[in-house]
């Protein structure tokens, strides 16, 4: 049976959606998206306080209209149900919209607007028990990662390179030091306790599950710092971990012949995935 999905205000068979070949996210990248965990047919109640990526604005990259979606919610909700998700994830993407192929943006142009749904098992998640090998490459991206673009080149070839390496994910590293995962964000728990990110900023993405995990974190009374850390001190540490919208939280690091901690998942990461499923499965 055939997706129902979201194409600029209407719901339409995945078979018969249509986005121009001169949308400027197909020559440009000119697109943001963002990715909702769906839980017991309903979003993520962690992430009820984060909007819905904004259209790239008209004239400069720092600067976005008003929210594009009459509601989000409503759009996130509808897909839902029509395609009978209990678990999955909600797909949405907003682009500059359509023009004829120009550097220069185009003015008074609408943006265009999609939105799917994918269902797969979030919860059942085999790595929970095991963990997961993370590897290290160097981080090739562009110098605004705080932007959810499109433009996921770097992060593609990150993926693959870990995969034919056997490994669950790659941190970029830059300067000698971990910037983020290619789809998710990395922590530490460090030699002394404390956990341990990358502070906000224009080098890594603002990730919602990164800031829920922090708050979450401070809820508990666990010490923490916004911090740069090595490669090294991630391979010294107590444990280390990655969050993502629909990975949550996983423990990782390391392989079997150089394991972080014990080689096995610690703890703090075990709980923090524990207390941030009960709160994104809350009513």
């Amino acid at each position: 049976m055939s997706r129902t999905v979201y194409v600029n205000g209407s719901f339409v068979p995945e078979d018969d959606a249509k986005i121009s070949v001169f949308d400027r996210a197909f020559l440009f990248a000119e697109g943001v998206y963002e990715v909702t965990a769906v839980l017991g047919g309903r979003p993520d109640r962690s992430r009820k306080s984060s909007r819905a990526p904004r259209p790239l604005a008209r004239r400069d990259a720092d600067r976005t209209p008003a929210q594009p979606c009459a509601s989000s919610a409503r759009l996130h909700a509808e897909l839902i149900a029509l395609n009978k998700v209990e678990e999955g994830v909600v797909y949405l993407e907003i682009t500059r919209g359509v023009a004829d192929r120009d550097f220069l943006y185009p003015e008074g142009v609408p943006p265009t607007v999609v939105a799917f749904t994918q269902s797969r098992p979030l919860l059942d998640n085999p790595y929970a028990e095991t963990g997961v090998k993370v590897i290290t490459l160097p981080d090739l991206r562009w110098k605004r990662r705080d932007i959810k673009s499109t433009a996921l080149l770097a992060q593609t070839m990150g993926k693959q390179e870990a995969k034919r390496r056997g490994a669950y994910e790659a941190w970029m590293v830059e300067n000698g030091f971990v910037t983020e995962g290619t789809s998710s964000t990395a922590f530490i728990l460090d030699v002394n306790g404390t956990i341990r990110t990358q502070p906000l900023g224009h080098h890594i993405l603002p990730g919602v599950t990164r800031r829920a995990v922090l708050r979450l974190a401070q809820e508990e009374g666990l010490a923490i710092e916004e911090r740069p850390f090595t490669v090294a001190e991630a391979m010294q540490a107590r444990e280390a971990f990655l969050t993502a919208a629909s990975a949550f939280v996983l423990a990782g690091g390391g392989d079997r012949r150089k394991p972080i901690g014990d080689g096995r998942p610690g703890p703090v990461a075990q709980e923090f995935r524990r207390l941030y499923i009960e709160e994104a499965g809350k009513g």
